[in-house]
C-alpha cells in the first residue's frame, strides 16, 4: 500500500509541477492576452495565448473561483478518501486519481496565489469554438476519463468472472 501511495505522490507532484512551471513562463513572457505560436503551421488551430479565468476548467462558469478553490479542495479530499479503497486490478483509476490531484492542487494554488487561474494552451476550431486552458485543466479532464474508463472496465471484468463461477457451479451440479 506504501508504494501505492508513492505512486500518487509522485503523479500529483509531476502533474502539479509541470503546470506550475508552464504557468510561470506563461506569466513571465507573455502579457496578458498576448498570444505566441509554438507551432507556425498550426497557428490557426494552435496557440499559446496568456489569459485568466476564474470559472471551471476550459472557462466555464466565469466568476465563481471562490467555489471552484472549495470545490477543488474537496475532490482532492474525496480522491485521498477513495484511494486506498480502489482495487488492486484498478491500476488506470489510480493513475486517473494521480492525474486529476495533481491538476486539481494546480489550479488550488493559482486560485491562492492569484485570485484566478493562469490559462494559455489556445485551441480554435474555426466556425465552432476557442478555448483557452492549461496542463492542471487538460489532466483533471484524462483523469476522470480513466477513472470512468477503468471503472467500466473493472464492472466487465466482474460481471464475466460472476458469469464464469456461475457457469462453473451449473457444471459441477450436473
Amino acid at each position: 500500500m506504501r508504494r501505492r501511495w508513492l505512486q500518487l505522490f509522485l503523479l500529483s507532484l509531476i502533474v502539479f509541477s509541470l503546470d506550475q512551471l508552464s504557468k510561470e513562463w506563461i506569466i513571465q513572457n507573455l502579457a496578458r492576452y498576448e498570444s505566441i505560436e509554438p507551432i507556425p503551421a498550426l497557428g490557426a488551430y494552435f496557440r499559446f495565448t496568456h489569459s485568466y479565468n476564474t470559472g471551471a476548467a476550459f472557462g466555464i462558469f466565469p466568476n465563481a473561483s471562490d467555489a471552484f478553490l472549495l470545490l477543488s479542495i474537496v475532490i482532492v479530499a474525496g480522491m485521498m478518501w477513495f484511494y486506498p479503497r480502489v482495487p488492486d486490478a484498478g491500476w488506470i483509476t489510480r493513475i486517473g486519481i494521480g492525474l486529476v490531484c495533481g491538476g486539481a492542487l494546480g489550479n488550488i494554488v493559482d486560485r491562492i496565489r492569484h485570485g484566478h487561474v493562469t490559462d494559455f494552451i489556445h485551441y480554435i476550431i474555426p466556425n465552432v469554438t476557442s478555448n483557452i486552458s492549461n496542463i492542471a485543466d487538460h489532466a483533471i479532464v484524462l483523469g476522470v476519463i480513466f477513472i470512468i474508463i477503468d471503472n467500466w472496465r473493472l464492472e466487465r471484468m466482474t460481471k464475466q468472472q460472476k458469469e464464469q463461477h456461475t457457469t462453473q457451479a451449473d457444471e459441477n451440479s450436473i
